[in-house]
């Protein structure tokens, strides 16, 4: 009877234990709903019209997310819609081959500079505007991870949307007529390895890595192809509340039956612009983050600079700076930035392009608060 009693017991406990894991699993399982309301304050110092209003203010964006996994499979997407356009920033399932292997297909995040971004700011740093930071593009793309070591590797047949489409929200190359320059241009068949070694230590850790991309040109009107490529070093390092991240890199963009070989076109946020086909771009950013009673804060100060290397000597270098901080409490997320920039797209009034001669020599300022609700 006590024998009995034992096995029925052992029974019910090992029934118990199964439906806590069962739960804890459908706990874990998923797809969770949640999105971001922003609006944005700008005042331009270089801009008459902006200085007799005081500013503007507008609507910014709102976006929809959906996250979750079901066994091992998973789906990451955002939507977002902005002031008369829309676009999609990411979308891909996933699927956990292992604990140290993930695959991604879809609209993912191309793997390439500092993983993140290399910037604080609501601004970005100077490798946005060239197309490689925080890109999203169409292909698979494999994750590693194990201990100190980093690798990711990923094939993008093209980009999330049509070269002709200037309204998305990652910079990519552009097919259309800019400044009077007439381009055919369209990504397609691009690699990318990037491998990183994380060092921990009291108070911090830091995270080196390097990246690699290389990809061909598409001439939508001759049918030929060019090629491009890029290559960078980075470093992200924090101690104690304190954080630095160095990049350096080198891009080229050799596209076939180039009406001009010193420049090519790009476009985002529905907008589409100039930058050198060849340069190299260097970012210096540091930040505190103070923790409070109400939520952080975080101060920060990001440097780049764009340095044009192509065969026309009037070509000029590009700079931004921006100091600024980034308020959280509860479900609002605030940054201030003062922006400081010359020969700067979307930073200078007269100079709507990266690393083409100079309009003028000046250095334009601006200041603009983002305020986000997250829910």
């Amino acid at each position: 009877m006590k024998l009995f009693k034992l096995s029925v017991l052992s029974v019910v406990t090992s029934l118990l234990l199964s439906s806590s894991v069962v739960q804890a699993q459908e706990k874990e399982d998923g797809i969770d709903v949640s999105g971001t309301v922003r609006v944005n304050y700008a005042y331009k110092d270089y801009s008459e019209a902006s200085k007799d209003k005081l500013g503007d203010f507008s609507f910014d964006m709102a976006a929809i997310k959906f996250n979750g996994k079901l066994g091992d499979w998973g789906l990451a997407s955002e939507y977002r819609f902005f002031d008369g356009w829309q676009a999609l920033r990411y979308g891909y399932g996933f699927y956990e081959l292992n604990p140290s292997w993930q695959l991604q297909f879809g609209v993912n995040q191309v793997p390439f500079g500092n993983p993140g971004f290399i910037s604080n700011s609501f601004w970005f740093g100077v490798p946005y505007y060239l197309g490689f930071e925080d890109d999203y593009d169409l292909g698979v793309k494999g994750v590693y991870s194990n201990g100190a070591w980093g690798t990711e590797m990923a094939f993008y047949k093209n980009a999330e949307y049509g070269a002709s489409r200037s309204d998305r929200y990652s910079t990519d190359l552009y097919t259309g007529v800019v400044n009077g320059t007439e381009y055919n241009n369209e990504e397609t068949n691009q690699l990318n390895l990037r491998q990183t070694y994380e060092v921990s230590y009291e108070g911090g850790k830091t995270l080196f890595g390097g990246s690699i991309e290389y990809g061909q040109i598409y001439n939508g009107k001759t049918g030929n192809n060019g090629d491009r490529y890029a290559v960078a070093v980075h470093m992200d390092s924090s101690y104690k509340g304190w954080n630095l991240q160095l990049q350096a890199m080198q891009y080229e963009y050799d596209a076939a039956d180039a009406v001009d070989s010193n420049k090519i076109a790009v476009a985002a946020y529905n907008w589409q612009y100039e930058i050198a086909a060849k340069a190299q771009a260097y970012s210096i950013n540091i930040a505190k983050n103070i923790a409070t009673d109400w939520g952080s804060l975080k101060v920060y100060n990001d440097f780049g600079m764009v340095t044009p290397d192509v065969a026309d000597d009037s070509y000029d270098t590009s700079y931004q700076n921006v100091t600024g901080c980034a308020i959280s409490a509860g479900p609002t997320y605030t940054m201030i930035d003062f922006i400081v920039g010359k020969n700067m797209y979307a930073s200078t009034r007269d100079n709507g392009h990266v690393g083409l001669p100079e309009v003028g020599d000046s250095w334009d300022k601006r200041v603009n608060i983002n305020f986000g609700y997250y829910f």
